[in-house]
């Protein structure tokens, strides 16, 4: 049964409504606004029935006492007065109440007027909770666009957002780019569920790493962000990087995989490297770059890369001088060993420049197969004999030569001004060399073999 509170100092009132009411509604009489209000601190009410001319307070006084509790404030009112000119109507509007009757009462006006009130009170609280639960369904809709669904961290949408949303409010931070090095080759070798374990492993990692003012994301594949609010110092920056590249390589080395699997940083900070998500990506994602080609598994501030830059150019140096520079790591023997994403814009290179010159180039392309009367290939042996037949084509070849290692299965080489009768000439010198460096016997290699062609000669 709803509830009705009613204030009003005339007892006659009271007992008319109280009469009128009570059949449908328990009825809580009081005789002036302070005992309405304190009523109202410990017990709960579905209408008030407020008489406007109350000694103490009246009830316009006792209407915003307690529309300004949060706990009462949504509970409907109807004013009661003597008072039947236009303008008291009005105010008792211009408040906020949901009616107005007038005495002396009329037993069916009021027995209309409150039933019509706690029904559009009832439909509106309806209504409010339709939208709540909508709104709570668009919201879970709205977080789960913005998840990752392998990982659960936030995807690039949102981080952009978040992180743009922390830097405009003047916290900085330090936003650093986290990459899996050699993650390909887990999946080659364990499959892509083991992949996805490791790509979990990763993300529950970061957030060891982190709380709940950070903010962690997947870019995509093996690429992840964390930005650290309020953590720009160097020192502090560094011992993070340090300690999250150690703690994610110690894990992936208790899964026991067979692969050269590590983890590289590039850093930027706020305010020194930029003031948005998009400036920090991109020196975050240079900064990793360098790590990416000078060893991995390390980590680099972009700051440092300014430094170097800047360093070299104040310097004015001739082209002698470069040369130098650029060789002195060059140990002059034996094929150019390169990443896969390095080899494929030299291949690229090289096949501008046979379209421009007829130069000969030839592709080989080696396979780590099972070897005779071997049901299938063993991949702890297969690594060691590729690492085998990587140094066998290092050996052999001239520096002049090219090689990268496609797969944990496939070696490329590309020989330049060689033809196919020379270039199967030099297959079979690697293989020579490679059967004296593997001594196992579960493996065997095999190989086709291209010649580059011009493709613009007719």
């Amino acid at each position: 049964m709803k509830k009705i509170l009613m204030i009003d100092d005339d007892k006659v009132s009271l007992a008319t409504a109280k009469n009128v009411l009570s059949s449908d509604y328990k009825m809580i009489s009081v005789l002036d606004g302070t005992q309405g209000l304190k009523y109202l601190e410990n017990n709960e009410a579905d209408l008030i029935l407020l008489d406007i001319n109350m000694p103490g307070l009246n009830g316009f006084e006792v209407f915003k006492e307690i529309k300004n509790n949060p706990k009462n404030a949504d509970i409907p009112v109807i004013f009661l007065t003597s008072d039947n000119d236009a303008d008291t109507e009005t105010k008792c509007f211009e408040y906020g109440a949901m009616d107005f009757i007038s005495k002396p009462f009329v037993p069916s006006v009021i027995r209309s007027r409150v039933n019509r009130t706690l029904e559009l009170e009832e439909y509106r609280s309806m209504l409010v909770e339709k939208l709540d639960k909508k709104t709570k369904e668009v919201d879970q809709i709205k977080v789960k666009s913005y998840k990752d669904a392998l990982t659960g961290l936030w995807n690039r949408e949102y981080t952009e957002q978040k992180v743009n949303e922390i830097l405009n409010s003047g916290i900085e931070g330090s936003l650093l780019m986290v990459d899996l090095d050699n993650f390909k080759a887990i999946n080659d070798n364990y499959g892509h569920q083991e992949g996805d374990k490791v790509l979990n492993l990763f993300a529950d990692t970061l957030r060891e790493f982190t709380n709940e003012n950070d903010v962690i994301c997947r870019i995509g594949g093996d690429e992840f962000v964390a930005f650290f609010a309020n953590k720009t110092g160097r020192s502090q920056v560094s011992n993070i990087a340090g300690d999250l590249i150690k703690t994610l390589n110690d894990k992936i080395k208790e899964q026991k995989y067979e692969v050269n699997t590590s983890v590289s940083i590039g850093i930027a900070i706020s305010g020194v490297d930029g003031s948005d998500f998009a400036k920090l990506y991109n020196c975050g994602d240079k900064a990793l770059y360098y790590v990416k080609n000078n060893g991995k598994n390390s980590f680099r501030f972009f700051s440092d890369n300014v430094k170097e830059e800047n360093e070299r150019a104040v310097r004015n140096v001739d082209l002698t001088y470069l040369g130098e520079i650029l060789s002195r790591s060059d140990s002059g023997h034996g094929a150019y060993l390169l990443d896969f994403e390095n080899f494929h814009h030299i291949y690229n290179f090289i096949k501008r420049f046979v379209e421009r010159n007829s130069n000969r180039v030839v592709s080989v392309l080696f396979n780590v197969i099972p070897a005779e009367g071997e049901n299938e290939l063993d991949v702890n042996e297969a690594s060691v004999a590729l690492d085998m037949l990587d140094k066998a084509i290092y050996t052999s070849l001239r520096r002049v030569d090219i090689s990268t290692r496609y797969s944990s299965v496939q070696t490329m080489v590309v020989l330049l001004d060689t033809d196919t009768e020379n270039g199967r000439m030099v297959v079979e010198r690697i293989l020579d060399c490679f059967k004296h460096l593997y001594l196992g016997n579960k493996i065997d290699v095999n190989y086709s073999l291209a010649e580059i062609k011009n493709s613009k000669k007719n």
